[in-house]
């Protein structure tokens, strides 16, 4: 498909519910619960695809760097973002994208969409891993690269059919020597170990050769870092922030499912690490308010409702706990979900992110953010790689926890977890 053919008439039908919600440029009173789980799915199907065009498009016709527009948030190094932001752009949205990607059997509207993004993902993975394109992805150049480039490992691992046996021999092999030219860059003695370890981890799940010591490592640390109750402290000390969600217990679950038989010291991890993680899953729903809004505590508030990554991972793997029904996860991201994206600023006049929480809120930003670290976002997309008949979105949307509480409803009283 040429990706300078203009988009076509996608999700008409479906989506024009969806589309409509923005009709204020105020939040105002949003529905408690959707009216339909049809019409949640085509809602994330249209945030999807107003988000990810950009990107997808201008890669996959290499004209990424000529195009996206690189906002700082204030301090930020200018030279240094230009050379990381397209990389974080790519990679970010595509380990949010992956698990759809990935998922067979989908039909009309929809499958038409999947088919045109599965095909710009992999030329951009073909133009992003050449050194000789213009939109080569500066892999190893900087220490930001070693992030992204694991974001980039996890979408090929959740993805392996799509983002690998697809691609063309140049082009895994490229994509190889991407991976490894990071294990030059140190990692800091926190999540950033996981960012090493998942590069790793790919490597193995490709069948190339991989470093078990950064795995090991990664895993060790971590466990010595768990603080209780479902939480770990990212690197010796905790910190109130997202930061169990955007990376660490999403790529430790992620990892042990690549690796874990390969140790006899890592496959007895696994009932603990999934415990913490249930727990976790359950603190997140929580979090989120009656009015779906959730606390603004903590780093990297830039990357709005990818703070709910491992919520989606859960859900993605049917393994929420009891005490949540997937019907009420939906309703709550969804909500969530509308909340941020309808904003006034979210976007740019051109449809790129903008920095910001709610809205466009360059402040909000740390030096390291830059307009490609938005795109962390894409990861709370993970269960569209559920079919649509999947209870996640088959069952009638329910309330949330703080919806049952903060309405009076009797619910049961919530405890600590020993795990």
């Amino acid at each position: 498909m040429n990706p300078n053919v203009p988009r076509r008439a996608l999700l008409k039908a479906a989506l024009a519910t969806a589309a409509g919600a923005a009709a204020s440029p105020f939040v105002q009173a949003l529905p408690t619960v959707a009216p339909t789980s049809r019409d949640d799915r085509a809602y994330w199907l249209h945030t999807l695809e107003r988000i990810t065009t950009p990107v997808l498009a201008a890669i996959a016709s290499q004209q990424l760097r000529a195009t996206m527009p690189v906002e700082l948030a204030p301090g930020g190094n200018a030279e240094s973002r230009r050379q990381c932001s397209h990389l974080e752009a790519f990679a970010r949205l595509l380990c949010g994208l992956a698990p759809w990607l990935e998922l067979e059997g989908l039909t009309g509207a929809e499958a038409t969409l999947q088919t045109h993004y599965r095909e710009q993902a992999r030329a951009g993975i073909q133009h992003g891993t050449n050194p000789s394109s213009p939109d080569y992805l500066n892999f190893g150049a900087t220490g930001q690269s070693l992030v992204d480039t694991a974001f980039l490992a996890l979408a090929i691992v959740r993805a392996p059919t799509q983002l690998w046996k697809r691609l063309d021999p140049p082009t895994q092999r490229n994509l190889v020597a991407a991976l490894i030219v990071t294990r030059k860059i140190l990692p800091g003695r926190s999540n950033w170990l996981l960012f090493s370890a998942m590069i790793e981890a790919c490597l193995c799940t490709l069948g190339e050769d991989w470093d078990r010591m950064r795995i090991d490592y990664a895993i060790q640390q971590h466990e010595q870092w768990f603080v209780g109750d479902g939480t770990y402290g990212d690197g010796p000390h905790f910190h109130w922030d997202y930061y169990n969600s955007f990376v660490i217990q999403p790529m430790l679950l992620t990892i042990l499912d690549a690796v874990a038989k390969q140790s006899q010291t890592w496959e007895p991890l696994r009932p603990a690490i999934l415990a913490r993680a249930q727990r976790y899953a359950v603190i997140q729903e929580r979090l989120i308010s009656p009015e779906a809004t959730f606390p603004a505590i903590g780093r990297s508030l830039a990357y709005r409702f990818g703070a709910f990554h491992h919520l989606a991972e859960v859900s993605l793997r049917r393994q929420l706990p009891e005490e949540l029904t997937p019907e009420q996860v939906r309703s709550a991201l969804t909500a969530v979900m509308r909340r941020m994206i309808e904003m006034p600023g979210t976007f740019d006049g051109k449809g790129w992110l903008t920095i910001g929480f709610a809205g466009h809120q360059p402040s909000i930003g740390e030096p390291y953010i830059s307009t490609g670290s938005c795109y962390l976002c894409a990861a709370a997309w993970l269960p569209l790689g559920l079919p649509a008949t999947d209870r996640f979105w088959s069952a009638p949307g329910q309330p949330w926890t703080a919806q049952k509480i903060w309405g009076g409803n009797d619910v049961k009283a919530d405890h600590a977890s020993s795990a």
